[in-house]
């Protein structure tokens, strides 16, 4: 320690591989239950305290579309409450996590990168833009998002495919304080980020462990006065519950 101060409980602690830890999980339902679930299964205490809340939104839903690209399983839950089940239209999917939501709505996922190649997540978003290019569908496509988001999908495509924004639901911050003893906190996107390093109080006890889903999450105020940042080996859930 450089800053000369003295630790005070639970300051600077470090604990040893394979222990059990109280883990602060910051997700939105219903995700956060399903990574609880999985922090149980690997002996650790999880603590569901999410820093997010979704709120669908009630969109003008255009009246056609060649398919429909998804980048979250947030953006699949909300964008079906708004449309009927496009059954005769192609669905594309960022990830293994979005196409098993779709999957588990019985729409079949036509495409997905990440099924078949390992990536990170600085780039899943621009290889399922170019999965879509590739493609060359028949007529636009529906982009079901939040309405704030860190990747630009219409972007990323570029002038070759029309992408029909449809901000289908909108995350806001939660009331409360972080729950107390947690012995590392996990940070899904950067929105939740500066929403988690706007709760943490400077006194707030650092050895503390961030698993970040990816480096945009492990913004550096977020691991001020804490132990260690990691991020995940790969831009998922699975992945961050095994940081490197």
């Amino acid at each position: 320690r450089q800053d000369g101060g003295r630790r005070g409980p639970g300051r600077g602690r470090r604990r040893p591989p394979g222990l059990t830890m109280r883990v602060w999980v910051t997700r939105a339902e219903p995700g956060a239950a399903r990574t609880a679930a999985a922090l149980t299964a690997l002996g650790h205490q999880p603590v569901v305290a999410p820093v997010l809340e979704v709120r669908d939104l009630t969109p003008a839903v255009p009246d056609a579309w060649a398919a429909l690209a998804f980048t979250s399983a947030n953006a699949v839950e909300s964008a079906l409450q708004q449309c009927p089940t496009p059954l005769a239209a192609r669905h594309a999917a960022v990830g293994r996590a979005t196409a098993r939501t779709l999957e588990q709505h019985g729409i079949k996922v036509d495409a997905c990168p990440a099924i078949h190649v390992q990536h990170r997540q600085r780039i899943a978003g621009r290889d399922l833009a170019a999965l879509i290019v590739a493609t060359r569908p028949a007529g636009p496509i529906l982009w079901p998002c939040a309405a704030e988001t860190a990747f630009d999908l219409a972007t990323a495509v570029g002038e070759t495919v029309p992408v029909l924004l449809l901000p289908v639901y909108v995350t806001v911050p939660t009331v409360g304080a972080p729950p107390p003893g947690f012995d590392a906190v996990l940070v899904h996107s950067p929105r939740a980020a500066r929403v988690i390093a706007g709760k943490l109080t400077p006194d707030a006890p650092a050895g503390r462990l961030v698993c970040a889903i990816s480096p945009a999450g492990a913004r550096p105020e977020v691991g001020r006065g804490l132990a260690q940042v990691r991020n995940a080996h790969r831009p998922h859930d699975g992945g961050q519950r095994d940081p490197r």
